[in-house]
């Protein structure tokens, strides 16, 4: 018999395209975080710095606890996996919204480099994750 075959493939690896999604998303995070502060740094000082930390937090780290949750869950059965995504989803709503109120007349962050990093984190984040999956060669059987 030939031990090759017995080997599992990495195509058979369902949560593969999770992982180069997370890892992609990852990457654009930190890339959008890194030049936002250096440009909001240089154009409006500390308050710019504190708009882009707290925008990539918002913008990126929203979007990348999904894709953990969803790759936490790859094992279990679809409604276990729908419970986690919707239960995060409304508690990530809520967080939003709670921090939000709070921050919204605060001054220490400049308020437009908050929205552009939000802004930008999840189109770069939204990206990579769209393209890791699309580009990832997976077994399907359908």
């Amino acid at each position: 018999m030939n031990e090759a075959s017995t080997q599992p493939s990495k195509y058979d690896d369902h949560r593969l395209p999770l992982q180069k999604a997370l890892k992609g998303g990852s990457l654009a995070i930190v890339a959008i975080t890194v030049v936002s502060l250096i440009a909001w740094g240089a154009a409006k000082g500390m308050p710019g710095v504190w708009g882009v930390v707290i925008g990539a937090l918002i913008g990126g780290g929203f979007v990348l606890l999904t894709a953990v949750s969803v790759l936490l869950t790859s094992n279990s059965d679809v409604a276990t996996t729908g419970a986690v995504i919707l239960g995060g989803w409304l508690v990530k709503l809520i967080l939003l919204i709670v921090v939000l109120v709070i921050i919204r007349h605060m001054e220490f962050y400049d308020h437009v480099a908050f929205f552009v990093t939000v802004m930008l984190a999840l189109i770069a984040a939204l990206s990579a994750e769209v393209w890791a999956i699309v580009s990832s060669k997976v077994t399907y059987i359908g």
